[in-house]
């Protein structure tokens, strides 16, 4: 559903079960730091609100976007996590980049999961401009982090 529909950052809490028990690995691309950072706040603030521990909660950056399939294997691979949150941006621009990135980035996040199976989340924002990142990143349409977060607690509840 367009974002523009629905906010990003509201969700029944009833479908999640308790975090406390689980631990989450998030891989955050540095392009377009300031939306990246806000969409981690977004979901960091919505595990700990699950019951997630802080201690259970890590965090690694990546360069960009596209680097995020390969960043959430390096997570994934690992026993110590249960679900990986993938976090990025990709802006329209005066080309086509977004189309090939968009595409990649989704299908190595698949293969990624399938691969080990685990949850791991698409937690990325693509839009047409700057405007729309920020409106999807805390702005008037919510947070994707959130909506990120979610995904991955309830896909731990299988």
């Amino acid at each position: 559903m367009a974002s523009a529909l629905k906010n990003l950052s509201e969700y029944n809490s009833e479908k999640l079960i308790d975090a406390s028990g689980k631990r989450f690995g998030m891989v955050v691309a540095e392009w377009n730091k300031e939306i990246t950072d806000a969409l981690c706040r977004g979901a960091y603030d919505t595990l700990l609100r699950h019951g997630a521990l802080p201690q259970n909660i890590h965090r690694n950056t990546v360069p960009g976007t596209y680097e995020l399939p390969l960043g959430a294997q390096f997570l994934a691979s690992s026993q110590e996590i249960d679900a990986v949150i993938c976090l990025g941006v990709v802006i329209r621009g005066e080309t086509k980049h977004d189309d090939y990135i968009n595409h990649a980035v989704a299908k190595g996040l698949i293969d990624v999961s399938l691969k080990f199976n685990k949850p791991v989340i698409f937690g990325v924002v693509t839009t047409n401009d700057l405007q729309q990142a920020l409106d999807r990143s805390g702005g008037k349409h919510g947070n994707k982090g959130v909506e990120a977060a979610v995904a991955a607690i309830h896909m731990l509840s299988f």
